[in-house]
């Protein structure tokens, strides 16, 4: 008897991809809770938003009123940036008056070379103190090295060590947290001797801070590795996942792409690279860091957590890009749609330029708008049509019938 192949053997599709297809989003890395004020980061809350004030903390008015603009317009965690003691002793009356003058934001303090002084004040002011382990205990370059020995090693770590003590206890007995914030273009000399200019030394460079806050007890951490590169910021968040996974530690993760510059390149980099590792289901807090106004980064935020199913804060338009069958101009109508809707939270409104494609493309739309015959569209609640208007009277008879349901909010 002639024996039939077997048939060949379909590999189960990964379930991640699955929950990818079916939901529009995709499962996140667990991560512990982190908390920076009222906000938590990680522990499967919301990917947060932060941004960073532009004004000199000296400047108490001012920064006052930037942070306030910022938190506004939807920023959850507010940055300022602490190069002094002056500076810090300026935050206790930069958030009496933020709290005074509009309510609570998370603060987060940002601490650079051989802070410890300038971070413990600090923390006595803010949420967060986020470091940068690059510049912390501050390594003189010397061109001329040819070896990195193990006593020089253990001697910088024990510096290292005796300079973090003191602000890791302080944030502990506040329940408060830490950024450990490692950049790029600012690692240390020993990780640049030995890593090269790596993601690596990225990785090593956070390990070894983190370790010397568990060896303390202390686990309200967040990480950033960020770089201008887009590749480099992937690729260190990815390493970091690993050995983070292989260690047992599950410290959240805060992802940017560092002076990514301003405009659309800018804008384009930054989603490059946060939205690469969000869809992966790694990172639980962004920054989009733009040669612009914080304000401008707001935006960009959402709309990167929005395109990938993980916040939903404004209207999802779907539309075809326009073909020869599409029977009205279609760049005009939804432009037309999203001026009259885009004050809206949470609803998904496609226009579709025919039939042909209208309601299957659109099959995940709350309400649509396609054109059915010149002159006429055809306006639907999910895939069943409910009416067909005059072209002229298509968006008010859209707005209607979102009133209708209940699902209007005025301007």
């Amino acid at each position: 008897m002639q024996t039939l192949p077997s048939p060949p053997v379909t590999p189960s599709p990964d379930p991640s991809a699955i929950y990818f297809a079916t939901t529009g989003s995709t499962p996140r890395r667990k991560t512990r809770p982190v908390p920076v004020g009222s906000i938590t980061i990680g522990g499967g809350h919301p990917v947060a938003v932060q941004s960073m004030i532009n004004e000199d903390t000296l400047d108490v008015a001012g920064s006052v009123a930037a942070i306030r603009r910022l938190h506004e317009i939807g920023c959850e965690i507010v940055r300022v940036t602490v190069p002094s003691m002056a500076h810090a002793k300026a935050m206790e009356e930069i958030r009496a008056k933020v709290e005074q003058t509009y309510q609570p934001v998370p603060l987060v303090a940002d601490v650079h070379h051989n802070g410890l002084k300038i971070a413990l004040e600090a923390a006595k002011h803010v949420d967060n103190v986020r470091i940068n382990p690059g510049l912390y205990v501050f390594e003189k370059p010397k061109s001329d090295r040819t070896e990195y020995t193990q006593a020089e090693f253990n001697e910088i770590g024990e510096k290292i060590q005796e300079t973090l003590e003191p602000l890791v206890l302080t944030l502990k007995e506040q329940n408060k947290s830490m950024r450990i914030g490692v950049n790029h273009g600012s690692l240390a000399e020993r990780m640049l001797f030995t890593y090269g200019d790596t993601p690596a030394g990225m990785v090593e460079s956070a390990l070894e801070f983190i370790r010397i806050c568990e060896s303390l007890g202390f686990y309200n951490l967040e990480i950033s590795l960020k770089a201008s590169k887009v590749p480099v910021m992937i690729a260190a968040n990815r390493l970091m996942v690993q050995r983070m996974d292989a260690l047992g530690m599950e410290y959240p993760l805060h992802l940017g792409v560092t002076e990514a510059g301003d405009g659309e390149y800018g804008r384009i980099k930054s989603t490059a690279g946060i939205g690469t590792l969000l869809a992966e289901g790694i990172g639980d807090t962004i920054r989009v860091s733009l040669t612009e106004a914080p304000e401008k980064e707001i935006p960009v935020c959402y709309s990167i957590l929005q395109a990938l199913g993980l916040r939903r804060t404004m209207v999802e338009y779907v539309a075809c890009p326009s073909c020869g069958r599409t029977l009205f101009n279609l760049e005009e109508v939804l432009h037309k749609v999203r001026e009259a809707t885009q004050h809206l939270t949470g609803l998904n409104i496609a226009v579709m330029g025919c039939i042909v494609n209208g309601p299957g493309e659109m099959a995940d739309a709350d309400y649509g708008y396609v054109g059915k015959q010149a002159g006429y569209i055809s306006l639907y609640r999910g895939r069943e049509e409910i009416k067909r208007v005059p072209e002229a009277e298509g968006v008010q008879e859209l707005i209607n019938l979102i009133k209708g349901d209940g699902l209007w909010i005025d301007p």
